[in-house]
Formats: C-alpha cells, structure tokens, sequence
C-alpha cells in the first residue's frame, strides 16, 4: 500500500490525509457524547430545539469549505496552535465535569482552531474561520442571561401586542407579561419572547450574507443589523395571532395546534422579511453605485 501510493501520490499528501482522519476520530470522541447529552436534554426544550439545526448548517459550512480548494499549504503554526488546543481541550473537561454548557460547547471552538494551525497553518485557519465561528450559535447562553433578555423582550411584546390589538378595537389589557382578552388570560411565556427566533434568525442573517458574499460591506452590516426588529415584530404578530384565536375560537384552540403552528409560521414570515430587506437594501445600493 505505502509503495503503491507513493508511486502515484506525494507522501506527503498521503500523510496529510492520514493525521487529518486521527483528528476526526480525536474529536469526534469528543462531539458524540457532547452531542448526545444535549439531544437528550437542551434540543428538546423549545428554547433550545434549534440546535440539531445550527448543527447541520456548522457541518455544512466545513464540507463546503473542503471542497471550495485543495488542502492549503501546510505552514504549520505550533505554539499558537497547540496553545488554543489544550486550552480548548482545558475548556472541555471543567465544562464536561461540571456540566457547564458554554465551557463544554464553546470548548469546541479553540480546539478546533489549534488543531487546524498546528495540521495546516493560518491559510487552512483562514479558510475554516466561519465555520469554526458558526459553532457560537450552538453554545447554549447561561440562565441568567437569557433571563434577563427573556423578561425584557416578553414585557416589550406583550406591550406592543396590546397597544395594537386594542387600536383594532379588541378588549385587551395587560398586567407585566399577563393579557386578558375577553374572559381569557394568556401568559406571554419564554418561548413567546423572541429569543428563540431572535437567536435563529441571527444564526440564518449571517449564513446568508457569508453565502451572498456580502462581508463586512454596508449592506451585510446594515442586513444583520435588520435581523433584530425583524424578529421582534414576529414575535409581536405570533403573540396577537394567538390573542385573536383564543379570542374567538377559545382558549383550547389558542393552546393546541395552533400555538406550534404559529411559531412555525411568523418564522417563515420572518425570513420572508428578511429577503425582501435584501432585496430593498440591493435596490438602494444599486442606485447609489450607479449615481457614483
């Protein structure tokens, strides 16, 4: 096998090729029961039932990558490599031994990037960057985090929602993140504040302008930058869809199929938004360069 290789391929392509699947197996010893965990408890919750997708879209991301070139240059990096490996692999025990998420997941990402400067050097590191930093949208944040930004953003739509479902004439009123329309009490809860969509949307804003080619351009700042009210308004018109179908249809229907459906729907709403941005923010930035 070693003769008939190196008489067709460079040995050294041959043994690139064999250290990089030592390093697949390497981590994937890590990502299984990583992954395995949180399939079994953080991507089942609705806070969280995005990440099986974010996962898909991180690995995605590499394979694109892989196949855009041949493997770059080896111009190996190993102090700065190895320094991000242990300390990621640092990361990785504390936050597997203590069950602390953002260390165990974030852990991920200083690994990978030592890894891929001590194999190929900063060229490789370069080309695997956005992928290596799409895996920020998989760390789950700390409950007191999100907390904070759950009771802000639940009070604002709550807010917002009554304002212009009682301009439409309905009987709303609200006390904190509590309406009443009609004989119904609805609680604006977690899953209703915008995190989810919000983080989501965040997660899809930048994939778009990584795969338009927009960079760092006023138009890829000025898109991401449109990614925050537009989650917001949806989460305003999913929590008024649901005051309107308690409010004529009773509240087991606004609790049923349609609260999932909802969610479902004000999110592909959101994305819709979120082109038509693109679309008017092109339009905008064609007439610009054209007056130039």
């Amino acid at each position: 096998m070693n003769s008939l290789a190196s008489r067709y391929i460079p040995l050294s392509v041959v043994s690139w090729f064999r250290l990089n699947y030592l390093v697949m197996i390497g981590v994937l010893i890590l990502c299984v029961p990583t992954i395995f965990d949180l399939s079994q408890n953080l991507w089942e919750t609705p806070e969280q039932g995005h990440g099986p997708f974010i996962l898909a879209i991180i690995l995605w991301l590499f394979y694109k990558a892989n196949t855009e070139s041949p493997p770059a240059e080896v111009r190996k990096n190993n102090f700065s490599g190895y320094s991000l490996f242990f300390l990621g692999v640092l990361f990785y025990i504390f936050g597997r031994s203590q069950e602390i998420w953002l260390f165990e997941v974030g852990a991920f990402i200083p690994l990978l990037s030592g890894l891929t400067l001590v194999l190929s050097g900063s060229a490789a590191l370069k080309k695997y960057f956005f992928a290596i930093s799409f895996i920020v949208f998989l760390i789950p944040l700390p409950g007191v985090v999100v907390d904070s930004l759950t009771s802000g953003l639940k009070n604002q739509v709550s807010h917002w929602a009554e304002v212009l479902l009682y301009a439409a004439n309905y009987p709303v009123a609200r006390s904190g993140v509590m309406l009443v329309v009609g004989q119904y009490q609805l609680l604006v809860a977690d899953a209703c504040s915008g995190m989810n969509s919000l983080f989501s949307l965040f997660a899809l804003g930048l994939l778009y302008i990584h795969i338009g080619g927009y960079g760092f351009s006023w138009r890829g700042v000025l898109l991401f930058l449109c990614v925050i009210p537009i989650a917001f308004i949806a989460n305003v018109i999913r929590v008024m869809i649901l005051i309107l179908v308690t409010y004529h249809f009773g509240d087991a229907a606004g609790q049923g199929f349609i609260h999932s459906f909802a969610g479902m729907v004000v999110f592909a709403v959101a994305l819709f938004a979120f082109f038509i941005t693109d679309l008017l923010l092109g339009l905008v930035f064609v007439k610009k360069a054209e007056k130039q």
